[in-house]
Formats: C-alpha cells, sequence, structure tokens
C-alpha cells in the first residue's frame, strides 16, 4: 500500500503505527521489549524501541505522533538524531489519551485535512 500519511500513538511500553491512505489502514503493533530505565526521575523508553517503531515509519510522507506520555518527545528526539528522514516526515507531536486504533485514525484523518488544507493556502505559511 502506497501511503501518504502515518499516525503514531505511543506510550513508554508500545506503539500503534498506522499508515493509512483515503481508503486503507495498515496496523503495526509494537511493544517495548526491555523494562525502561529511569532517567532524573522520569520513565525513558529504550532506544531498540524507538528504533523499531521508526523503521515501521520508513515511507511515509507526513507522521503525526501522539501519546499520553513524554515518549512520544523522547521519540521525536531520538528521531532528529538517529532517523533523519522519519524526523523530517513528522509534522506535529500531540497528546492524547488512550484511544482505539480507529478513534486514533479519525483524529488523524481530522488533523491531516485542516494541515493540507495550510498547507495548500500560501496565506497560512
Amino acid at each position: 500500500m502506497t501511503t501518504f500519511h502515518a499516525v503514531v500513538w505511543m506510550d513508554h511500553s508500545e506503539a500503534h503505527v498506522l499508515m493509512f491512505d483515503r481508503e486503507h489502514v495498515e496496523a503495526q503493533r509494537i511493544k517495548a521489549r526491555s523494562h525502561h530505565t529511569l532517567k532524573h526521575g522520569h520513565v525513558s523508553a529504550d532506544k531498540d524501541f524507538f528504533k523499531q517503531v521508526a523503521q515501521a515509519l520508513e515511507g511515509a510522507s507526513e507522521i503525526l505522533v501522539t501519546g499520553p506520555a513524554k515518549a512520544k518527545i523522547e521519540f521525536r528526539d531520538y528521531c532528529k538524531h538517529n532517523a533523519h528522514a522519519v524526523d523530517k516526515a513528522i509534522v506535529d507531536v500531540i497528546a492524547s489519551d488512550h484511544p482505539t486504533d480507529a478513534q486514533v485514525v479519525a483524529m488523524a484523518r481530522q488533523y491531516f485535512l485542516k494541515y493540507d488544507q495550510q498547507a495548500a493556502d500560501p496565506s497560512q505559511r
């Protein structure tokens, strides 16, 4: 499937990678294999987990990252240093609770509809 958009919902224990186009959705769940490390009093996800998530997102043109905790911010930072193509495709990082995969895709479709409209309007740049 050729996808244009992707959304990943993540916390420190798992990620739901959802690649989609107008008609199809491809879902993949990635579980963190190791225990989280405590860094400066905060839980931090392991780098192998982030690497697997980044690999699952390769090829997506635009990526929305969401989730309830700091893992989404740590993932973005990981991509800046280790997965440059994914980093360039990340358009936003937003907070969300624990929605179903269908709710995540619906939220992402709505987000990208607005994003695409703004990108097409030169006055919004």
